[in-house]
């Protein structure tokens, strides 16, 4: 299962969906495609609006500015990954701390 932890700025995204075999699996694609393609798109407006690490099936995500630019593409993110956690409630889960 892909476990999403988010906690004020900053974002974690780990595990496996293990809805397919590797290479097939259309959750673990979908998830990688939506959270890279918002890191590029951040640090292509401001590359000192975020500082990320990706390490095999790990993914975590810092933000140092709080922008408007920023802040819609993350929440873009978290919304797009939440209708994927609607859909393949067995394969991804998303734990948002509020503080």
């Amino acid at each position: 299962m892909i476990k999403v932890n988010i906690k004020n700025n900053h974002i974690e995204i780990k595990g496996h969906a293990m809805y397919d075999d590797m290479g097939k699996d259309i959750v673990c694609a979908a998830v990688s495609t939506i959270v890279i393609t918002t890191i590029n798109a951040i640090i292509r407006f401001d590359k000192e609006a975020i500082k990320y690490e990706e390490k095999d099936g790990h993914i975590s995500i810092d933000v140092l500015k709080d922008t408007n630019i920023t802040n819609t593409l993350i929440l873009n993110m978290i919304e797009l990954l939440k209708e994927l956690e609607k859909q393949y409630k067995k394969n991804i889960k998303i734990n948002e701390e509020v503080l």
